[in-house]
């Protein structure tokens, strides 16, 4: 049987596009098969299946177009090093065989996990860390913290999930991590405040829901905990997973003493 790899992505067109950029083929070129076409969800209430597709490799993969470093920065974006970082970190073994001893002390084992990511993606990039009442801060400067943050603060989140497992996975007790770079979280958490003061604002006027759209938990949670004492309007999540709706809905019970009082 030829080798083959599967993927994944918002439909079969988006998923396609993607394999011919990982084998640095043409579309006509590309041998596949259509696992799952996929579907978009029902009303964004139930979350969407994604297209799947299996790719026949070719015997001689081409070699794929070198991506030029960023100059002045040193960022790198080489997908490969961060797997391999990846997979040495879970397993503790690094490709030369040697195995690496983690530190003891959460803080440190945290520090020492996000330096070799961080170098794995952008380089002149230094890591500062303190423990807060109930988690422990990282904070990166330098380096390219747009190739850091990614799209929507897609790659924090992940670089964030990825210490946290590591630490906790050695520790009995669940520590929790906050990864940051160039105070883009405390921006982000000003910008989302003003922003659901701004739309409770709205749906009290207008007295029907208001959409925020999709968030990922941390940002739900800044929103819920900003709203939480509001006495006109309260917030709901949509869906399941890490990706959810949120809404800001008018208290009916508000509006009801409003009638009987008015």
């Amino acid at each position: 049987m030829a080798p083959s790899m599967e993927l994944e992505a918002k439909n079969v067109e988006i998923a396609i596009k993607k394999a011919c950029e990982q084998l640095n083929v043409d579309p006509a070129e590309l041998k596949y098969d259509i696992i799952s076409y996929g579907s978009s969800g029902i009303f964004g209430l139930r979350r969407s299946k994604k297209a799947r597709i299996r790719v026949v490799l070719p015997r001689e993969p081409a070699p794929a177009t070198a991506v030029a470093e960023t100059s002045g920065t040193g960022a790198r974006n080489d997908t490969d090093d961060i797997k391999r970082t990846v997979r040495e970190l879970i397993a503790g073994t690094f490709d030369d065989n040697t195995v690496f001893t983690f530190p003891d002390e959460p803080i440190e084992l945290g520090k020492t996990v996000l330096a070799r990511i961080v170098d794995a993606i952008t380089s002149d990039a230094s890591i500062n860390a303190k423990e807060d009442t109930d988690r422990i801060i990282f904070n990166v400067k330098g380096g390219n913290s747009a190739v850091l943050i990614g799209k929507h603060g897609q790659t924090l989140e992940a670089i964030q999930a990825l210490v946290e497992k590591v630490v906790n996975k050695r520790n009995p007790e669940r520590i929790r991590i906050e990864v940051d770079v160039e105070g883009y979280l405390k921006n982000r958490k000003n910008n989302l405040q003003r922003q659901a003061l701004r739309l409770a604002d709205k749906c009290r006027r207008i007295k029907k829901p208001v959409t925020l759209g999709y968030m990922n938990a941390y940002d739900r949670r800044i929103v819920h905990l900003t709203l939480k004492d509001n006495n006109f309007v309260r917030t709901q999540s949509h869906g399941s997973g890490f990706i959810r709706k949120l809404m800001i809905l008018p208290k009916r019970e508000h509006y009801a003493r409003q009638r009987r009082n008015g």
